[in-house]
């Protein structure tokens, strides 16, 4: 593995005030102009720069992100600078709540389905001001939580985003790591405590014991303070680490599932044939609310994945096994739908980059008095869909692969369930974007 600090110029870059400030700047100026956007611009989605930026540009790249440089956007995203510029105004520095240290994960994965949830019942995207109430409501949660928590309380344990970027960033391409030679005489712990030329760690890491990649975000402060030089950034085969997991936990794995169940849902609901399976529910649950039946569509989409994934599970647990045997199968192969994840949420986002994102480009000139219209697509419907198809298919592949080196490179025949599994999640998704689909924004 090549430690990319090798390269100077790089390292000292890294170990300078200039990183990751100069990023978190540029991204808090770029935020405070969404935010003024969305709260006070046209309602119009369509021609809000603020829409576009975020829901057009950010969102669609978020995987990309995630994938590429592991969790480095959240070095520079704008929520956790502003929770460090508190912190260091008013910040009480009180130690994390015991409660979130041990169920901070499940906050996040709950905050996540009920903001992707919210989003269908008020028209969060679809609403310039709802997208910007949303950002103020996280706002405050961030300020609430800096003035009374240390470090970064509110990302490691209450951010909506937490969860999908620590699990996307286990298949991620870039990670950090100490020299184990090195960190096993150091007496300092300056990556965790910090020192005169760092805080510590943000997200509570310590780069002696860290395994995976889920909660590092980048930063450089164990860079900065790490007096040994033991610290390591490389690159990896992507979905590396997925195998490799010392200690999986039930709140990724579900989450994983979830995610996938959340695709499935986000691509039903811009078909042209969503409104015939809204009278379907709703002759199931007698009613013609909207609200009431996507609920039922919106858990549904959720429990095919997971019962599937439990299916799975119990079909190669034999009798001979432990009785605990379904549930750790649950949650080791539950990490090897995350490839799938990635790529189901990109392809679907897909859609929206390349159908809506010349609007980016229009509302950004349309603020500095230029306004333009026209064509919003870079490329037609066929031609996503053949990129689509692709980004599943390579998803798939990660996802197969990841099953087998779970399994311990066992025979096909052992692991057939989840690789049926893998088949038949990314055959609903290709199935999903042969579709027809509609424009949200």
């Amino acid at each position: 593995m090549n430690n990319l600090l090798q390269f100077s110029s790089l390292k000292r870059f890294i170990q300078s005030r200039w990183y990751p400030g100069l990023f978190q700047w540029a991204a808090m100026l770029v935020f405070a102009v969404i935010v003024v956007e969305l709260v006070a611009g046209t309602v119009n989605p369509s021609r809000n720069f603020g829409t576009s930026m975020t829901w057009v540009l950010w969102w669609p790249a978020i995987p990309v992100l995630f994938l590429v440089l592991g969790r480095f956007w959240c070095a520079v995203c704008p929520f956790g600078k502003l929770s460090d510029l508190v912190r260091k105004a008013v910040g009480a520095e009180r130690p994390m709540p015991r409660f979130l240290k041990k169920y901070g994960i499940w906050f996040i994965d709950f905050f996540f389905i009920l903001i992707t949830w919210s989003d269908h019942i008020w028209g969060i995207v679809e609403s310039p001001r709802g997208s910007g109430y949303l950002l103020l409501l996280l706002t405050t949660m961030v300020v609430g939580t800096s003035v009374f928590y240390e470090r970064r309380t509110f990302c490691k344990t209450l951010c909506f985003l937490g969860g999908l970027a620590g699990n996307y960033s286990r298949s991620g391409m870039l990670a950090l790591r100490g020299t184990p030679e090195i960190c096993k005489g150091c007496k300092t712990q300056s990556c965790y405590r910090g020192n005169e030329k760092a805080e510590g760690c943000p997200m509570f890491e310590f780069v002696k014991t860290m395994d995976n990649s889920a909660d590092c975000n980048l930063c450089g402060n164990c860079v900065k303070s790490c007096p040994n030089d033991s610290v390591r950034i490389f690159l990896r085969k992507p979905t590396s680490e997925l195998w490799g997991i010392g200690k999986p936990r039930m709140e990724h794995a579900f989450l994983a599932a979830v995610i996938m169940g959340i695709v499935f849902v986000q691509n039903i609901t811009m078909l042209e044939i969503w409104q015939q399976i809204l009278g379907v529910i709703g002759k199931v649950t007698g009613t013609a609310n909207y609200n009431v039946n996507f609920t039922v569509a919106f858990i549904c989409s959720m429990l095919i994945p997971i019962g599937l994934l439990w299916l799975a599970a119990r079909l190669t647990a034999g009798s001979s096994q432990p009785k605990d045997a379904v549930m750790k199968n649950f949650i080791r192969f539950g990490y090897a739908i995350i490839p799938l994840d990635l790529a189901g949420h990109l392809a679907h986002n897909l859609f929206h980059a390349f159908t809506e994102g010349k609007a980016v480009w229009f509302n950004t000139t349309g603020l500095f008095g230029y306004p333009m219209s026209g064509d919003l697509a870079f490329a037609s419907t066929g031609v996503v869909q053949l990129l689509q198809y692709l980004v599943v298919v390579l998803g798939l592949a990660g996802s197969v692969y990841a099953v087998y080196r779970i399994g311990g490179r066992a025979s096909w025949r052992k692991l057939l369930p989840y690789y049926a599994l893998m088949l038949l999640l990314a055959a609903i998704n290709i199935y999903l974007f042969s579709l027809p689909m509609m424009h949200r924004v």
